[in-house]
């Protein structure tokens, strides 16, 4: 059975995006991001590919689904589909072991709803966005593992703490 996993980071004011992009620039959760997709399929919509920098475009070692309305989307190196629950039923008929779910905000609310698991990374500082993660019922959800952090935000040139949480769907 394919394991379904939602992995985001989320600033403190629920911020997951600016202008289509993220309002930060943490290594240590890019480096995260990538240690837990690499080699799995990863779910997202166009605007979150086309907000992949040019040079991670598909990103390289995972499968790269992307879900959109416009049937003449079709960039190279993707698979391409027009229904959240017909990605989903692929990964499934494919048997991965896992596949992500990563963005964005409408591509979560649908994700939320089925994900096995949630590999937040929740970061200790507001930031301005126009896009913004969906309420989580924590009472839905198990913690299983929490790592606290500190690293540098790029973008803002100072330390950050951020926390790796890793939940499960209680049963």
């Amino acid at each position: 059975m394919t394991e379904i996993v939602v992995i985001v980071a989320i600033a403190k004011n629920n911020a997951i995006g600016k202008d289509n992009k993220i309002p930060w620039h943490i290594k240590e959760d890019f480096e995260h991001f990538k240690e837990k997709t690499m080699g799995f399929p990863c779910i997202m919509g166009d605007k979150t590919y086309e907000s992949l920098p040019e040079t991670a475009k598909p990103l390289p070692g995972r499968e790269n689904i992307v879900l959109t309305l416009d049937k003449s989307f079709n960039p190279k190196g993707t698979t391409v589909f027009n229904d959240f629950e017909e990605s989903i039923n692929y990964v499934k008929e494919k048997k991965y072991e896992k596949a992500f779910i990563i963005g964005g905000a409408t591509i979560y609310r649908l994700g939320m709803e089925i994900a096995d698991t949630l590999e937040l990374t929740i970061i200790e500082k507001d930031y301005e966005a126009d896009t913004f993660y969906p309420e989580i019922n924590f009472n839905d959800w198990k913690l299983i593992k929490k790592e606290d952090k500190e690293g540098k935000d790029i973008n803002l040139g100072e330390s950050v703490r951020f926390s790796f949480l890793t939940y499960k769907r209680k049963k």
